[in-house]
């Protein structure tokens, strides 16, 4: 499959609002594992949130529901928007009338299976227990407790379910750690939320969003980080989608889901975890070489240095050199293994943290500003050097996004 396409695929689902890429439970399941391994009361007594989530379909409303004794949850709430404008619709082939025309896929209507979702709902989960008494706890014990509306509550919402509306915004402070897969092309307006009501969370986005103006300040300050799970699948996520929603061009595979359903799934590339609870690996160093084994046995040539500040240029995250004192300019990747004991981050490259006077700046040091942009640049090599940057009317320009870092201890 093309990876540009199913990027484009998400990305253009997320903006017209048809959220229906939804995350796999076994991905959900190994994520949160890793926050429980290091702390395994991360969720006890917590209210969990997934303000994002249709439940008839969503994998983390699966997973909290199943697990939600063993995790110790108060309460779990998950909310859904309205159904999105092609529900209710199939793929058909459409044989071609014409001599020489392909036959095409086209959407038809079709008459909705079981209870129509004509609004937005809201499920709250206070208990979970075999109700049915076939000795184990599984979703027909849930669906049998919202049916009887015994200790939890399925009801619709009076509006569509989007998460800046009151009602959302009512749950949303009734929680302690919101988990979902919110809207790509929201994603800023839906971090500035979270803080704006100061609420844990581990959610998904687009790893791009790490140098968003709205983002950046806070990793840098380190009150945002990435999740553990990113090495699965090489840095990409496998997303299932509807077969109402689905693009064949954009699909890896094609299966039956426990309900029976068929489900599509496409692979994203670049797609991160991000949140503000602990864990493990965040804090395990990275095993670096010095700066003459690396010249000696990968790069053999020395470190280039930017014009226009004062830092060396690290193209590769693994040939970050262990005892190097000053400034270095690396990856975006750097973060998927970022320790906060290990380094200081001082800025990005990224124009949209200071404005076109280099006066104002957000999360960015003044010093920092002051020796980053001096030259009118954005911090590029020389010219001649194709993977680091060139210059446009004497001005140096930076081709890829770099994050600038310090080691906080020298040598190690």
């Amino acid at each position: 499959m093309d990876k540009f396409m199913a990027n484009k695929n998400l990305t253009n689902a997320k903006r017209a609002k048809n959220d229906e890429f939804y995350t796999q439970y076994s991905d959900i399941q190994k994520e949160i594992e890793a926050y429980l391994e290091y702390n395994s009361d991360v969720f006890r007594g917590k209210v969990v949130y997934c303000n994002c989530d249709d439940p008839y379909e969503s994998n983390f409303f699966r997973y909290f529901a199943l697990n939600f004794n063993k995790l110790g949850l108060k309460q779990l709430i998950t909310t859904s928007y309205k159904p999105s404008p092609i529900a209710n619709t199939k793929l058909v082939l459409q044989p071609s009338l014409l001599p020489g025309y392909e036959d095409k896929v086209v959407r038809k209507p079709e008459k909705p299976k079981g209870r129509p979702k004509v609004t937005a709902n809201k499920f709250i989960i206070n208990e979970v227990r075999d109700i049915d008494g076939d000795g184990e706890f599984n979703l027909k014990d849930i669906a049998k407790q919202l049916k009887a509306n015994k200790h939890n509550e399925w009801t619709p919402l009076d509006g569509d379910g989007d998460f800046r509306s009151d009602e959302s915004i009512n749950l949303l402070k009734q929680s302690d750690i919101v988990i979902t897969n919110p809207p790509f092309s929201l994603f800023r307006e839906y971090v500035k939320q979270l803080f704006d009501y100061n609420k844990k969370f581990l959610i998904i986005g687009n790893m791009n969003a790490i140098t968003y103006k709205e983002v950046f300040p806070l990793i840098k300050e380190n009150k945002v980080w990435l999740g553990n799970n990113y090495k699965v699948n090489g840095g990409a996520m496998f997303f299932e989608i509807p077969e109402k929603i689905a693009n064949l061009e954009q699909v890896r595979e094609i299966k039956t889901n426990e309900s029976g359903k068929k489900v599509y799934v496409t692979r994203v590339q670049g797609v991160r975890w991000f949140t503000n609870l602990d864990h493990g690996r965040r804090h395990q160093p990275l095993p670096l070489m010095t700066k003459a084994e690396v010249i000696k046995f990968v790069t053999k040539k020395p470190f280039e240095k930017y014009d226009n500040y004062n830092a060396i240029e690290v193209s590769l995250v693994k040939n970050i050199p262990s005892d190097y004192d000053g400034v270095m300019g690396v990856p975006i990747s750097i973060m998927d293994k970022y320790s906060p004991e290990q380094f200081s981050i001082l800025g990005t490259n990224d124009n949209g943290l200071v404005d076109d006077k280099y006066k104002k700046t957000l999360g960015l040091t003044k010093e920092f500003v002051d020796d980053y942009y001096k030259a009118g640049g954005t911090g590029a090599y020389k010219q001649g050097n194709p993977t680091a940057g060139y210059y446009e009317n004497n001005v140096a320009k930076m081709a890829y996004k770099r994050i600038f870092i310090k080691h906080k201890k020298t040598g190690k």
